[in-house]
């Protein structure tokens, strides 16, 4: 017997450290992924600043100089679209069906976001709080609004043709997705029509590290509040999310849901609630990204939601559809991508060509490429359909 009670708090210890190590794992998979495709791109810029600088003059210069910024604003990017995705894969994990109304959920709860702060600052209540005071409750009231928005169109969209052809409920989405777009102008407004988040005073810079260049100068490496405040929560998002799926009874519901949903309704699991909760967590993930990107970028409108809802899909492809931590390596990727795309395409062609122009046209290009060598994504597993 007392051997028996000095096993179970043993076990219970060893259950706790599996446990945490289950729920932390992805952040070592991101950080592996993070440092990788930041050297790979910014070895290929280096090569390319080297073969080009024969014909421009100060041009590797130059690339060194940006470097550590661009990887910045790619993480954030990136970061952008992996919240975003994880709606996307969750989804698709149950249901095996692409919600295309999901960037405009994205999008709702950015205007949620947008419409709190103005309403607190008309009322003199936001002079009076503290900056992340007020990021997490617009986050709590736009991820609940996105959620039960979510929730309301699984509900009359979805449901209703669930045993469709899966041509019929994608056709649905893009109706519900337009539907959203043009509902949110009409309440918007021409006054509201891009949205202009208050200021809250998030400038203050904190400095990473600093490199001394060729000219002698030290080229100081720094991150800003907001994009520190949208990786931070970006990977808590992340970490609560695997936690409820892979330890809760609800994240078990959801796999067996995802599994077999016949069986899983003969061992008494509520179906279309799982499904229902499935999307209202979906939902809130894509309005957290919605108050992340305002925040950052302080201006939205009813038209954000669907390139970032294509891109995000995108990363959710690339990462490994249905896979949590496949759909953030994904996201993080393409940001980095879009973001080494974007500044030194018109760095290398002398300003002949626009990065940002050309930016989505790689992003689509590594839709197609993965399509074609590996559908199954970076983290994804090859699955076989049964007949």
């Amino acid at each position: 017997m007392a051997v028996k009670a000095q096993a179970q708090p043993l076990a219970s210890r060893q259950a706790s450290v599996g446990t945490l190590r289950q729920v932390l794992a992805p952040i070592g998979q991101i950080f592996v992924f993070v440092v990788g495709s930041s050297l790979i791109l910014g070895a290929i810029v280096l090569v390319l600043a080297l073969l080009l600088s024969r014909t421009q003059a100060n041009l590797l210069s130059g690339v060194l100089t940006v470097l550590p910024l661009v990887i910045i604003d790619g993480l954030v990017l990136g970061f952008l679209y992996a919240t975003i995705a994880l709606g996307y894969t969750l989804v698709y994990g149950v249901l095996e069906f692409i919600n295309f109304a999901h960037g405009e959920i994205y999008m709702v709860g950015a205007f949620v976001g947008g419409g709190l702060g103005l309403w607190l600052a008309s009322q003199g209540l936001l002079a009076a709080m503290h900056p992340l005071l007020f990021v997490v409750f617009a986050l709590l009231v736009a991820m609940t609004a996105s959620g039960l928005l979510a929730v309301g169109i699984e509900r009359f969209a979805y449901r209703p043709l669930r045993n469709a052809p899966r041509l019929v409920p994608l056709i649905s989405a893009i109706g519900v997705s337009l539907v959203l777009q043009d509902l949110v102008r009409l309440l918007a407004g021409p006054s509201r029509f891009n949205l202009r988040y208050p200021q809250l005073g998030l400038s203050r810079r904190f400095q990473l590290l600093e490199i001394p260049t060729a000219a002698g100068a030290n080229l100081r490496v720094a991150i800003d509040s907001q994009s520190l405040i949208f990786i931070v929560t970006s990977l808590l998002m992340l970490i609560a999310l695997n936690y409820l799926i892979n330890v809760t009874k609800l994240g078990k519901a959801i796999r067996a849901v995802a599994q077999d949903r016949a069986t899983a309704s003969l061992m008494g699991i509520n179906v279309n609630l799982i499904i229902a909760m499935t999307f209202f967590i979906g939902g809130a993930l894509g309005g957290g990204a919605g108050v992340l990107f305002g925040v950052k970028y302080s201006t939205v409108n009813p038209y954000i939601g669907f390139i970032a809802g294509l891109k995000a899909f995108t990363a959710a492809v690339l990462g490994g559809i249905g896979n949590i931590t496949g759909a953030m390596v994904g996201g993080i990727v393409l940001g980095l991508l879009e973001a080494f795309v974007s500044t030194y395409l018109t760095l290398f062609t002398g300003g002949r060509f626009s990065g940002p122009d050309y930016a989505s046209v790689a992003s689509f290009l590594i839709l197609i490429g993965i399509l074609i060598f590996r559908p199954s994504g970076l983290l994804g597993e090859a699955t076989t359909q049964k007949v």
